[in-house]
């Protein structure tokens, strides 16, 4: 599932076309994709302009005119398409269109009309339609924690989440409602890079670390943002190309090989916690 810096990819890539377009000739092909479609979908939709196109955690939000945030989180295949042609290449390729293409749109800005398309072979997706004043508080999105690219993002968060906790730091730090839009590849990496073993409990962690931890988690995203997100399987980015931040995971994937930090013998391992794959080196992340 693409993580927070995929998404923010495609959102920057997408802002070009959308923000100041309107839109018509707004198409549904089918009632749902992993929820039903908004009750009158096509008719909210068509005729209103896009003020802005933000992120939440891993959800894309469209500001309308008509007070209403269209909401869409991308799922695991979910991809727009602008004038035919996909946004982004995948490893494992995907259809964008035919039966896979569920709703399109042309997008009208500055005299100029670009057909955008949303398919999603795996209908893992959804869209919805929210008040926008209303956005903040909706059930998506009141329990989510900061952002970890946001100003109330810091190491005094984590401690006051984390204080008394149990829980190992690497569910923790997935855990939505300490931090927004974490994902598992991208803690892993955070993890590594502040020499923090995933099986330490979350209250364990000293204040200095936290302070560690909560820079690199910045600097691991920003990273990938600028790498243009991870290619794994069905992720690409929004400008027709792979993203490569992938060929520098310092510890992700690499089970059984060498730890890449200089003087350490270490050999990455993998575990198994809360049913996803962790991968750290044992040498360099001590309990």
């Amino acid at each position: 599932m693409p993580e927070l810096p995929e998404v923010e990819t495609v959102r920057r890539g997408l802002e070009p076309v959308l923000v100041g377009a309107r839109l018509t000739r707004v198409r549904q092909n089918r009632p749902d994709l992993r929820f039903p479609f908004p009750d009158r979908f096509v008719e909210r939709l068509e005729g209103a302009t896009v003020t802005a196109i933000d992120r939440r955690a891993k959800y894309l939000l469209a500001r309308l005119s008509t007070g209403e945030t269209w909401v869409t989180h991308l799922g695991m295949t979910g991809r727009f398409t602008l004038d035919g042609t996909q946004i982004g290449e995948f490893e494992e390729p995907a259809p964008t269109a035919g039966k896979h293409e569920h709703m399109s749109f042309c997008a009208v800005r500055d005299g100029k009309a670009t057909r955008v398309g949303f398919a999603d072979a795996r209908r893992f997706g959804f869209m919805g339609l929210i008040p926008t004043e209303e956005a903040e508080a909706h059930a998506w999105f009141a329990a989510m924690g900061p952002e970890p690219l946001g100003n109330s993002f810091s190491a005094a968060h984590l401690a006051e989440v984390f204080a008394g906790k149990k829980q190992n730091i690497k569910v923790s730090l997935l855990d939505q409602r300490n931090v927004a839009g974490l994902g598992n590849i991208y803690v892993c990496e955070a993890l590594y890079r502040a020499r923090i073993s995933p099986l330490i409990a979350a209250g364990k962690v000293s204040r200095p670390r936290l302070e560690t931890l909560a820079s690199v988690i910045r600097d691991v995203l920003n990273d990938a943002i600028a790498a243009g997100g991870s290619t794994l399987k069905d992720f690409a980015n929004a400008e027709g190309g792979q993203g490569y931040f992938q060929h520098r995971f310092d510890v992700y994937g690499r089970e059984g090989k060498p730890c890449l930090a200089e003087g350490c013998t270490g050999v990455v391992k993998r575990i198994v916690q809360a049913g996803r794959s962790t991968f750290y080196c044992p040498s360099c992340q001590k309990k």
